[in-house]
Parts: C-alpha cells; structure tokens; sequence
C-alpha cells in the first residue's frame, strides 16, 4: 500500500509539474495581428528574434490586411496589433479596442509599372499618375482587401476625384502586397506598394519604380495593446511588453538595422 501511494504522489506532482510548465510556455507566447507589408518585407524575422532574446516571449504573427487585422482585434483574437492606416488605428481606440496607439516607424508608398511606362506617369506626383492610369485605361492590380495600403491607394483615387472611374484596366486581386506584385509583373500593370516589401520583392519583371516622393505616399505604422478590460483572458502585460520593447531605444535600433542592399527600408519615429 506504501508503494502504491507514493506512486500514486509521484504521479500527481507529476501532473502539476507538467501544468506548470505548459502554463508557463503559454505565458510566454502572444499573438500579433499585422499587415502583410511588415511580415513580407522581412522586418519581422529581423525583429522579433531580438525582442525574444530580450524577453524570453515568442510572438505568432498573423499577417493580413491592416483592415482584417484590426477586425481580428476587435474579436480578442490578438494579444497586440501592428498596423498601418492611422484613421483606422485611432477610430479602433476611439471605441475602446485599445487604451493607446503608439507611432512606431514610417517608410513610403511607390507607385510600380512597367519601364515603358505607357500611361507617361514617372514623376512625383501620384493624383496626377493616377489621372493618367485611368484615361489610358492602362492595367493597374488593386490589392482590394482593405488593408492599410489598399485605403491609401482609395483615398489618392479620391483625391484624383476618380473613385468611381478607375479605368477598364483596373482589377481587385482581394490578395496581399507580394501576389499583387507578382501579377503586376506577370501582366506588366500599374502596383501601388509599400516600399518595404518593394525592396524586398524578387519577381520584378519589367516592373521598376515610376512614382516617388510626394509627402502624400508618407506611410506611418502604430502599434496597439487590445484592451484587457473588454478581453481579459489575452495576455496584455506581455504584450505591453512588447509595445515598451519597439518604442524603446533598443527596438527603435533595431528597427532602423534592418536593411536590404543597403537601403533602409523602415525609419524608427516612436515618440516618448
């Protein structure tokens, strides 16, 4: 009887030692909801490795458009949100998603198009480009998912006061920054992208850039700890973490290391 108690405790601390450890790597693992531009740039696995180096807490990315990001955040379904569309991000605290929003870094838009340039659209100007796009009716691959690119690319239409008439070239792929370049190279078309993951893109075909450098294509990020109060059971003191982590000096470096051909493709602007 003696033994078959003991075995009976070594089993039960067993358990409970088992429990502790699950519970403790499940405490060390959070979950972001992102946009395609930072995950497919490759700034993440640049990134994170350094802020679990720091931390001990690994971060699983889910990596769609800033629009299905935010939507996943207001459903509890991610710890922390790293996005990029400012109007959305502040309308998302405004409600109650999150206590704050924090800037974190910026990079540009690009419009992409074919070298030959057959809409005469190179220069600076992106409202004018677009007036020419769509009245030559020349391709041009919309991502069309709502993420933070695809609304900027919507209001720069608006501005050109074409949001109903886009040209008979234009198309919604519904798709993310990489198979939306990667049909623009296949079909020589117009691509409005983020620089970031432009620079890192390796299917580029005829593609080269043609529109650049009006303040208009300026291209902020924040990054956002969902609200506990509404959703408790996410893990927002590791996530703060994070959040502390990326607008301290050391992520702010780390940020501004990351580099392709030595060009720097995001720009670290986190305000203390």
């Amino acid at each position: 009887m003696l033994q078959m108690s003991n075995l009976t405790t070594f089993r039960r601390l067993l358990a409970i030692a088992l429990i502790s450890v699950n519970a403790g790597a499940w405490a060390q693992s959070i979950t972001m909801a992102s946009t395609t531009s930072t995950e497919q740039s490759g700034l993440f696995s640049h990134l994170l490795p350094e802020f679990k180096k720091t931390s001990g807490i690994d971060i699983k990315v889910v990596a769609v458009g800033t629009g299905q990001a935010i939507d996943m955040a207001r459903r509890g379904d991610a710890d922390v949100l790293f996005v990029h569309d400012q109007t959305a991000e502040e309308k998302f605290v405004d409600e109650g998603g999150s206590l704050k929003r924090y800037p974190v870094m910026y990079n540009d838009f690009v419009l992409i198009g074919p070298k030959a340039d057959p809409a005469s659209v190179r220069g600076k100007d992106i409202v004018e480009a677009l007036k020419k796009i769509s009245a030559t009716g020349a391709p041009f691959i919309s991502r069309g998912d709502k993420s933070g690119t695809n609304a900027a690319e919507l209001r720069y239409w608006t501005l050109a006061g074409l949001s109903d008439k886009k040209g008979v070239g234009y198309k919604e792929c519904g798709c993310g920054m990489g198979p939306a370049l990667n049909m623009g190279s296949s079909t020589d078309a117009y691509v409005l992208t983020d620089r970031g993951t432009w620079l890192s893109f390796k299917n580029r075909g005829e593609l080269t850039v043609l529109v650049e450098g009006d303040r208009r294509l300026f291209n902020q990020y924040g990054v956002m700890v969902v609200n506990p109060a509404k959703f408790p059971y996410l893990k927002s003191a590791e996530a703060q973490k994070f959040v502390d982590w990326i607008t301290s000096s050391a992520g702010q470096s780390t940020i501004a290391a990351y580099k392709i051909g030595g060009e720097q493709l995001f720009f670290p602007n986190a305000v203390k």
